[in-house]
């Protein structure tokens, strides 16, 4: 008897075993801790890879990342899903800034990040302007209501005594390989360099001296993007291997067809264009609630057409055209750090000769492989899901990026109305 009273009791104790971990099964939608599963339907797809856009899509967001993807009715949806509705809505993927410069204080740097979350940017690229650790420690976390942060660290050029000391300063090839042994050991995300005299300034990086870097750089396995200003120069770094190009890379006279076939021979370059300002009137009301209404007036009362610039946007975006038509990879970025700008480029690529649908390519999916962010830049299964919610078709007027009705980065809604609240506060005091 007693043989078995024990038998019993290890059933028992089993069978309550497994009881308890049956309740603490992750289960989609249920409790704390488990797993949280979110339908979104109705809304049309884009994937930021160029496909067509799906018409009445379902999507699925398992916590933090992308999960099923089609039409509506051709997903299985998990029956304790929450379920979103997005008809009428446009979804594409959260907008990649290749190319910034943002603040160099903690605090700063924080707030450059989330003002960019706000506007749908979801991973952001500082280029070459990054001293010290603070970069560093930045990228390594994942903040809510932020863009996520990359960096070149500390970019790399000739001596520019009186405009910038945080670059490294080299002169000798010697030193130019150790400035990317250092960037290196810090693993940054790209090597920036600068090959431009400023107008005849500055003695510009020599041909040996980027030579040195892109070699080494490719040593460390490492990619290198260079601020180009002369088609001489944009020849030179390209037989030398350089990977991408910050800017449009000749900004001095038009593309010539040496450049052109000399491109071809590289076809994994990537440009960023980084168009120079349109010079044209423009209605800045779109930003209205995510600054004080003063600075917003400041911002329209600038906004003029403005002749000379408008010829150098031609002959720049002159030049984009061509290179994009000789079939070159182009990603997206902004230079400098204003948050709203990837909207603007966007419009300037656009107005440049390129199509919506090249452009949303090349502000998602382009951009995210540019930067390393391996996870980011297309709405498919397994990525982080990062993505806009939309009131207008951004293929059928690129301006539409900026109707934003919600942004999501990581499957979490970025408060956009809190931003908003505080930013609008400080300036009524």
């Amino acid at each position: 008897m007693r043989r078995f009273n024990g038998y019993v009791s290890i059933v028992l104790l089993a069978l309550v075993t497994i009881a308890v971990w049956a309740l603490t099964i992750p289960i989609a939608g249920q409790g704390s801790g488990t797993r949280r599963v979110t339908v979104y339907q109705g809304a049309r797809l884009i994937a930021g890879d160029g496909r067509p856009s799906i018409e009445n899509a379902t999507f699925i967001v398992t916590d933090t990342k992308f999960d099923r993807i089609g039409r509506t009715g051709a997903v299985q949806i998990p029956r304790d899903a929450i379920r979103v509705d997005l008809s009428g809505k446009t979804v594409m993927p959260a907008i990649v800034d290749a190319h910034t410069h943002l603040s160099r204080t903690r605090e700063a740097l924080v707030e450059d990040l989330q003002r960019r979350a706000y506007f749908g940017i979801g991973v952001v690229m500082s280029l070459g302007q990054d001293p010290g650790e603070l970069p560093f420690q930045v990228r390594s976390e994942t903040m809510t209501n932020a863009a996520r942060f990359r960096t070149a660290g500390r970019g790399i050029t000739a001596p520019e005594p009186g405009r910038t000391d945080i670059p490294y300063w080299v002169t000798t090839e010697a030193e130019a390989r150790k400035a990317v042994q250092e960037l290196a050991a810090k693993k940054v995300d790209l090597v920036k360099i600068w090959v431009d005299d400023r107008l005849g300034m500055y003695k510009k990086l020599s041909p040996p001296l980027y030579s040195a870097v892109i070699d080494e750089a490719h040593k460390q396995g490492l990619r290198v993007t260079g601020h180009i200003f002369t088609l001489e120069d944009a020849k030179g770094v390209l037989r030398a291997g350089i990977d991408a190009f910050a800017h449009v890379p000749v900004r001095d006279r038009e593309v010539d067809a040496e450049f052109i076939a000399l491109i071809k021979q590289h076809p994994n370059v990537v440009m960023v264009p980084n168009l120079p300002d349109r010079g044209v009137a423009t209605d800045m009301s779109w930003l209205r609630g995510s600054m004080p209404e003063a600075d917003l007036q400041k911002l329209q009362a600038a906004a003029t057409n403005r002749p000379d610039a408008q010829k150098t946007f031609a002959l720049i975006a002159g030049n984009m055209a061509k290179l994009n038509a000789a079939g070159v990879h182009i990603a997206m970025g902004t230079d400098g750090n204003t948050a709203w700008g990837p909207h603007e480029e966007m419009a300037d690529m656009v107005a440049g000769g390129m199509t919506p649908a090249q452009v949303l390519v090349a502000a998602t999916r382009t951009g995210a492989e540019l930067v390393g962010a391996r996870d980011a830049g297309t709405i498919e299964s397994g990525k982080s899901a990062d993505f806009l919610v939309l009131d207008g078709n951004p293929l059928a007027d690129i301006t539409n990026t900026r109707k934003i009705s919600a942004v999501y980065l990581r499957g979490a809604a970025v408060d956009r109305s809190g931003l908003s609240t505080r930013w609008l506060s400080r300036g009524s005091q």
